[in-house]
């Protein structure tokens, strides 16, 4: 019997059929308006009707970025679709209108890290936290072998954590949180302002986005650095060091056995691990009389959603 996972973004769906040992037997995709949720539902189930129609299926899991109710059918806030107390898996089970199909909501973060404890760099450990680093930081908590969800299903909203007092305002409403120095849109904002204040440095990154700053994304931030440029190098050094010194943070706290790095910024590999090994080994209490955990780059790629949330659909 199979599985189907869905993973839901901003404006795509990607949804995919997955058997037991993890592997993605066959997926397809949509797009979608994140403020229109009935439109969501819909296309949810127009994926399911599509897979379905080829494949045994008897359990779906839905991956939303959002903070997931306890319940596994709620999403109870998401900053990026308008979700808010809603009941996507019970809209989602009428208009597929089979009882016997077993629907649940996981949050997308937790989906991710999911599939790789169980089927990636983590599934020879019991204990390890997943970092997602895209436009903002996701976190999944694995513990003994078992998710984290909390007593309300918000667990792991790791990026929200407070690390700069006063710090960078944050899309939450607070300022100084973890994702504001350890993501994407932080990599971006820093080395936009870079390319303003420090033009002659930025030459390479505003030159590869072609001659404007607005241009600059993640990605060439990455290229450039790879192609040794000192100020991209420079800036992927500064993630790195936050993520090592908010991991040692997380490690006195959950004394995970690995750090799984995962999202668009865990491209540039070596540049950003580096760093942040040694802020975290700098920063990690009781060093030399404790195991350190292992800091990797997680290998289940984009997939990783869609497959943890089938197999999360089975638990």
């Amino acid at each position: 019997m199979h599985a189907i996972g869905v993973d839901i973004g901003g404006t795509k769906i990607a949804a995919g059929v997955v058997d037991d040992d993890g592997t993605i037997l066959a997926q397809t995709r949509r797009d979608t308006d994140p403020d229109d949720v009935a439109s969501i539902d819909a296309a949810i189930a127009d994926v399911y009707r599509e897979l379905a129609a080829s494949f045994e299926v008897r359990e779906v899991g839905l991956a939303a970025a959002g903070f997931v109710a306890s319940d596994r059918a709620r999403v109870l806030f998401a900053p990026n679709i308008a979700w808010r107390e809603y009941p996507l898996r019970d809209n989602v089970a009428a208009l597929i209108g089979d009882d016997d199909v077993r629907i649940v909501v996981e949050n997308d973060a937790n989906a991710a890290g999911w599939a790789e404890f169980r089927f990636g760099v983590g599934r020879d450990v019991e204990d390890m936290v997943m970092l997602t680093l895209g436009t903002g930081l996701g976190g999944a908590i694995v513990s003994g072998g078992r998710l984290a969800r909390g007593a309300w299903g918000a667990a792991a909203e790791i990026g929200h954590m407070r690390v700069v007092p006063g710090g960078h305002y944050c899309g939450c409403g607070h300022e100084g949180c973890w994702e504001q120095y350890v993501s994407g849109s932080a990599l971006v904002r820093d080395a936009q302002a870079a390319a303003v204040s420090q033009p002659e440095r930025a030459a390479a990154l505003i030159a590869l986005a072609g001659g404007r700053v607005e241009g600059i994304t993640g990605p060439l931030v990455t290229r450039a650095a790879q192609d040794g440029d000192p100020l991209a190098v420079e800036l992927l050094t500064e993630v790195g060091r936050w993520v090592g010194e908010g991991a040692a943070s997380v490690a006195a706290l959950l004394d995970p056995e690995v750090f799984v790095i995962g999202g668009g910024v865990s491209a540039a590999g070596d540049l950003l691990l580096v760093p942040a090994r040694k802020a975290f080994g700098e920063q990690l209490s009781g060093r030399g009389h404790r195991p350190e955990a292992g800091i990797v780059v997680a290998d289940m790629g984009n997939d990783a959603g869609m497959v943890g949330a089938a197999d999360l659909a089975r638990i």
